[in-house]
């Protein structure tokens, strides 16, 4: 997503994926919170423009960025004049926090293009020439919670302790984060998947070997 969005969504994207934030606190980063090597998020901003406090007091720790990620958000800082304050997304021509439903405006199209032409299906018709074919080397659109799983459950298969990636989404207990947020398999489920799968390959393989051989009589006669 990163690579084929334009900015600010791809930054946008990269903020999301990078640190498992939730939508409301995208939308309260400010500039002023950036510091440090860290991220502080005092407020959540829901579409509708309400103002809340953050969901916990853990949500108030700093949120770390990682090196590629400062990377990313130093050239969209610049592009934006080096702004001192001011919110890290905002809308365009507003000044306001961005509205991350109107993001999806952009960002859905794009990940939904043709595999073909390169084109969104709502440019496609009659005669276009070829019908709609997603570009299936794009991931699909999963919804803004779904990055903060993933920063989870990429963490957890990297054999980062729950402890720690509990810290890293500010819950106020581990058990939310093994319990909703940690998705992947036990290694012994995927190993066990993994023998079952080389056996399937070898009675295939024997069944193929058979009809061969039964042709092969069947030829003869």
């Amino acid at each position: 997503m990163i690579l084929v969005l334009p900015e600010p969504h791809s930054t946008l994207i990269a903020v999301a994926g990078f640190t498992g934030v939730r939508r409301g606190e995208i939308r309260g980063m400010d500039w002023s919170g950036y510091r440090n090597g860290a991220i502080y998020v005092s407020r959540c901003i829901c579409e509708d423009g309400t103002i809340t406090k953050v969901k916990t007091k853990a949500s108030k720790d700093g949120i770390p960025v990682a090196p590629v990620l400062a990377a990313i958000l130093e050239r969209h800082w610049r592009r934006l004049g080096s702004p001192s304050s001011g919110p890290i997304f905002s809308g365009v021509r507003c000044g306001k926090p961005v509205s991350l439903n109107n993001a999806l405006r952009i960002i859905k199209p794009i990940l939904n293009r043709c595999g073909v032409c390169l084109e969104p299906e709502s440019k496609h018709s009659e005669e276009t020439g070829h019908k709609y074919e997603r570009d299936a080397s794009l991931p699909k659109w999963r919804g803004w919670h779904a990055f903060r799983r993933g920063v989870a459950t990429n963490l957890h298969d990297l054999s980062v302790d729950d402890k720690t990636i509990q810290a890293v989404l500010r819950h106020s207990d581990v058990a939310v984060t093994q319990r909703c947020y940690i998705k992947s398999f036990p290694k012994q489920a995927v190993a066990a998947m993994g023998v079952l799968n080389e056996k399937a390959k070898s009675m295939f393989a024997e069944c193929a070997l058979q009809d061969a051989e039964s042709a092969a009589g069947a030829a003869n006669k």
